[in-house]
């Protein structure tokens, strides 16, 4: 019911002697993820660092990788080399594109397997997305890319034959940078679309997380079937390589994963910190691909 209709129904019960019937409320949207094992940061590096980028990320958490191949993984004419890597800690897809890479792919963030696209992509629009491609098939299943408040894309893809992955040993963060202008809406759009639950909304998180030792941001975490994700909003002013971390990685001891990062060619770019409950560190993987990874403070 929307605010006029609601206007008028409450004008109406003011003047009437009886009261009018009760409406069912309407349906809850239906939830159309699938699983966070099945949810994929999207990595794009250069075909002559795949197989190094490949090696240095499963060599820091482990897990195994699907057959590498070249595909054409959009609707227009284009080539990538493409790989699977199936860790513990969290699945991605890497990209390494021997064509030009058509619009609009490239910038978007993380792909989500859907149970049903075209109720998915209609559920997504409902509340707020926009889509930068209408949905096309791939080799094995259907694809879209959508656009949320702050500029967030992400793809939102459906498999022919239902894939079977094993499921995590811990939930990789989606790591999104908002302003103030855009991270509220956002959210409400994100909630209502992903059925998202806000686990903490910290209002004055240290700044000194994001490079702005002095100042303070908003830090909001939320969880839900597509898995983790923690909205920084702040001012946008941030130091390199603040705001180039898509995800965050969590696991059992940062030290020992550090330390396998390290042998396997991986540079870390901010030391381990205090980050909200957190012990954090950001570090690049041969390619250029960064990430933030954690351990839980206390466990």
């Amino acid at each position: 019911m929307n605010r006029i209709t609601l206007m008028m129904a409450t004008a109406l019960v003011a003047i009437s002697p009886a009261p009018a019937p009760a409406k069912a409320a309407p349906a809850a949207s239906t939830d159309y993820a699938v699983g966070p094992q099945y949810d994929t940061t999207h990595v794009y590096v250069a075909p002559e660092d795949f197989d190094r980028f490949i090696a240095s990320f499963t060599a820091t958490f482990g897990g195994t990788t699907s057959k590498q191949g070249v595909f054409q993984v959009t609707p227009t004419a284009s080539q990538t080399k493409s790989q699977l890597a199936l860790t513990p800690a969290g699945t991605i897809s890497v990209f390494g594109f021997l064509t030009p890479i058509p619009y609009p792919f490239g910038a978007e963030r993380t792909g989500y397997l859907v149970r049903d696209m075209d109720a998915a992509v209609a559920s997504a629009v409902k509340h707020g997305a926009t889509r930068l491609i209408t949905s096309f098939p791939d080799p094995i299943g259907r694809d879209v890319v959508v656009q949320w408040a702050g500029g967030v894309n992400m793809q939102l893809y459906w498999h022919t034959a239902t894939p079977s992955y094993p499921a995590l040993t811990t939930v990789p963060e989606n790591r999104i940078y908002l302003t103030r202008d855009a991270a509220d809406r956002f959210v409400k759009q994100w909630t209502g679309f992903a059925h998202a639950k806000v686990t903490s909304d910290e209002k004055a998180a240290p700044g000194a997380e994001i490079g702005q030792p002095g100042n303070t941001y908003r830090r909001i975490r939320l969880t839900s079937g597509y898995g983790k994700m923690s909205v920084i909003v702040s001012d946008g002013q941030l130091p390199w390589p603040y705001g180039r971390d898509m995800t965050g990685y969590a696991v059992a001891d940062l030290g020992a994963t550090l330390d396998k990062a390290e042998a396997a060619g991986v540079e870390t770019l901010v030391p381990a910190h205090e980050d909200g409950g957190h012990q954090s560190a950001i570090v690049r993987f041969p390619g250029g691909y960064i990430a933030e990874i954690h351990s839980v403070v206390g466990e």
